[in-house]
């Protein structure tokens, strides 16, 4: 058995959203929960195009946790969609409504419609950094190698 924290989630307008579904995991063990879009009606997300898509939902984060939105893989491979800034963060003491940014990098428009699932959601632990200002560093094998210096 995974384990498992307790998320509060709630409807911005529950009259409006009855016939869509809460996130939910599609199989015991899946990381993820599929979100779907509150639109009223359609929208045709263009190749190129950023759109930002409502949820109706918001949710309170317990402390020490953030959720990830990411990317669906099947919408990636398939349709050349994505969420733009993944993954996103929603942070624990955000309120609002959980919004989705897509962008469609395929080559044809594709039409999201209410209720399709549009992303994922990943609830992950939160450790924040205590800086400390130095005047060195500690030298290490790698140094400042970067960006392809191990070969491609």
């Amino acid at each position: 058995m995974m384990e498992q924290k307790k998320i509060q989630i709630r409807w911005l307008e529950p009259e409006k959203c009855r016939d869509l579904s809460l996130p939910h995991y599609h199989s015991a063990l899946a990381a993820g929960m599929d979100v779907g879009t509150a639109l009223e009606g359609t929208y045709s997300l263009e190749p190129g195009e950023i759109h930002l898509f409502p949820t109706g939902l918001q949710v309170a984060i317990p402390p020490g946790y953030e959720i990830q939105v990411r990317p669906r893989s099947g919408l990636a491979v398939k349709h050349g969609v994505t969420v733009i800034n993944s993954p996103g963060t929603i942070d624990a003491d955000y309120r609002g409504e959980i919004r989705v940014a897509l962008i469609n990098l395929g080559k044809m428009a594709y039409v999201v419609k209410r209720g399709d699932r549009i992303a994922q959601l990943i609830l992950a632990p939160v450790v924040q950094a205590q800086l400390e200002l130095v005047t060195e560093l500690k030298e290490t094998a790698r140094g400042a190698g970067g960006f392809g210096h191990t070969g491609v």
